[in-house]
């Protein structure tokens, strides 16, 4: 794809080779103190590190670092972050990473600037921020969309809960292919899956009937496929990354919502999952999809039956569901959870059933003994 820019409602910068120009197009807006994001060791064994924070010296900034955000970031994380931005009074943060870096700088952003607990303020009194310390993000991982929108899925280790939070929006996205260079292929193809992912848990949200919005999901969903594969065969394809990370960007840019009630049954499942065992998000993902669509297609199979032959080519629901389950195997991804070195006593099977939140959209509602019936069967 040709590089551009778009802003709906995040500014975007994509292209292969934009992440330094259009960085510091950027800083130039924004305060002196600047808050540096970021998880691992990775950032700084590939320079990648040394390059921001050169970009931002040029640009005058005085930088906080804030690292050692992890794949799946707890509220503890959180609260770190918020008293650093505090104490130091940052006027911008900067997230550099994958999805779990700018999900956790989103409502670092917020608590910052809310003198009540975070947590409380969202799910018991009901009420959502409407302050925030500026940001911005540049992509390194793609596959979660995160840099699209102002949600974030925050892990509450003492409750046990892996839940949704509501925090900045970030002022731009950079999206540059060359930097998914700079994380291991696993990653790459766990996060390409998680926006195919994206895409089916909006695709069999309601209305069942053919829409614009969902036509548009289905070439999506072949697109990331055929790029998935592609990536999987030759890892040093640019083209592909680009096609990726885009994907990545429509599954959560909100276009593929319009109008529609999304379905994210799987990824609440996976959620809870997360909250008990830190396992890969993606990886739980495609773990849990297969069996999960074998428990509920028959209450939307017109809808099964159509995105088996749009996206797979396939003839009939259950052919649909064979076919997402041999792509997992394909292209290297784990199929049960004993592959993943998980392992659930029945307890802890029916802890998570328990307190996995049901989706109004899923076609099927399900119930805690269905939900743990099928994390028996992918153990």
């Amino acid at each position: 794809m040709n590089g551009f820019d778009y802003e709906f409602p995040v500014r975007i910068h994509f292209g292969r080779g934009c992440f330094e120009e259009s960085l510091r197009r950027e800083l130039s807006k924004y305060g002196e103190t600047v808050m540096l994001a970021y998880g691992g060791g990775s950032l700084k064994r590939t320079g990648l590190y040394g390059k921001v924070a050169g970009i931002l010296q040029e640009a005058g900034k005085k930088v906080v670092d804030f690292a050692g955000i992890m794949p799946n970031p707890t509220y503890e994380k959180v609260q770190e972050g918020a008293r650093l931005a505090r104490q130091n009074n940052v006027s911008f943060i900067l997230a550099v990473g994958g999805g779990s870096v700018s999900d956790c700088c989103k409502i670092v952003s917020a608590q910052a600037c809310l003198d009540a607990d975070i947590w409380d303020y969202e799910y018991a009194s009901r009420q959502v921020p409407t302050a925030f310390i500026p940001m911005g993000v540049v992509v390194t991982a793609s596959g979660t969309g995160s840099e699209q929108n102002n949600g974030a899925v925050i892990t509450h280790e003492a409750k046990q809960l892996k839940s949704a939070l509501w925090g900045a929006y970030a002022d731009f996205s950079i999206l540059d292919p060359d930097l998914t260079r700079t994380v291991p292929m696993r990653q790459v193809i766990s996060g390409a899956f998680d926006t195919l992912s994206h895409c089916m848990e909006t695709y069999f949200g309601r209305p069942e009937e053919v829409n614009l919005s969902d036509e548009i999901n289905e070439a999506v969903q072949r697109n990331t496929i055929r790029n998935l594969r592609a990536i999987t065969a030759n890892p040093d394809d640019d083209e592909v990354r680009s096609e990726l990370m885009w994907a990545s960007a429509m599954g959560e840019n909100g276009i593929l919502k319009l109008g529609k009630q999304t379905d994210f049954q799987c990824h609440m499942i996976e959620h809870q999952l997360g909250a008990y065992t830190d396992c890969n998000h993606g990886q739980g993902l495609a773990v849990l999809h297969p069996t999960l669509y074998r428990h509920i297609y028959k209450s939307a199979e017109p809808k099964f039956r159509r995105w088996a032959r749009e996206v797979w080519g396939a003839s009939s629901a259950e052919e649909g569901i064979d076919a997402l389950e041999n792509l997992i195997r394909e292209v290297g991804l784990p199929g049960t959870l004993a592959e993943m070195n998980i392992t659930l006593d029945d307890d802890t099977v029916q802890a998570i059933a328990r307190s996995t939140f049901v989706m109004p959209g899923c076609c099927k509602q399900l119930q805690a003994d269905e939900i743990a019936e099928i994390l028996r069967e992918v153990k």
